[in-house]
């Protein structure tokens, strides 16, 4: 079992930034993926960036450019920057890892308990 607690979200003017901290109970290096979703209500959650556990990042187009994700292995936490942050971005943030058990394959996901964030326009 993964514990995930998240932090830093809120309320900012677009434009501004955030940024969101998510520690694990577990040593981050061992996750097949973690990384952060968004949702919006009435919408699936979506992906906004995540880390490999070789250390590729991957990000969603929309927020390219604009954030970035880092990681933090002493500290088993994963942040995500947010800049020039726009009304579109408003959602609750959730903090993900993917384990991947061998020898079945069996995938499991653990998720925070969200985080929300409210850019005004």
């Amino acid at each position: 079992q993964v514990q995930l607690v998240e932090s830093g979200g809120g309320l900012v003017q677009a434009g501004g930034s955030l940024r969101l901290s998510c520690a694990a109970s577990a040593n981050i290096f061992s996750f097949n993926t973690m990384g952060w979703y968004r949702q919006i209500p009435g919408k699936q959650r979506e992906l906004v960036a995540s880390f490999t556990s070789g250390g590729s990042a991957n990000y969603a187009d929309s927020v390219k450019g604009r954030f970035t994700i880092s990681r933090d292995g002493a500290k088993n936490t994963v942040h995500l920057q947010m800049n020039r942050l726009e009304p579109e971005d408003t959602a609750v943030y959730y903090c993900n890892v993917l384990i991947i058990r061998l020898p079945w394959g069996t995938r499991t996901d653990y998720w925070g308990q969200g985080t929300q964030v409210t850019v005004s326009s």
